[in-house]
């Protein structure tokens, strides 16, 4: 199995980042991921009531979009924040976020987000 594509610190852009963070449940993930060294897929998503598939595509978005990395480890994927490479390249920002997902809580918008 060969590893999923990332960009480059350089080439991660505001635009993407802005996109990926602006959805509740990878906001979830992003809350999750803060102060790990790196999660299982499975225990990011775990207690997040979206369809598998559905986690697969947040987990792509917010790797495409420079936000996490994802690594392999067996047949498993790991993904870790790239909180220095965020931090380089727009700084303040991915504090900016973390700050205001503690006052509102993230799990409140997937909530809102995954009810029937």
């Amino acid at each position: 199995m060969r590893e999923p594509w990332h960009p480059p610190m350089e080439d991660i852009r505001l635009t993407a980042v802005m996109h990926a963070l602006a959805d509740p449940v990878r906001l979830e993930i992003l809350s999750r991921l803060t102060g790990s060294a790196g999660e299982s897929c499975g225990d990011i998503g775990s207690g997040i009531r979206v369809h598998k598939s559905t986690m697969s595509h947040h987990y792509r978005v917010l790797r495409e979009a420079g936000v996490t990395l994802t690594t392999m480890d067996g047949r498993s994927r790991r993904v870790r924040l790239r909180r220095d490479d965020l931090d380089a390249r727009f700084p303040g920002l991915l504090d900016s976020v973390l700050n205001a997902l503690r006052r509102t809580g993230p799990a409140t918008a997937v909530r809102r987000c995954s009810q029937p």
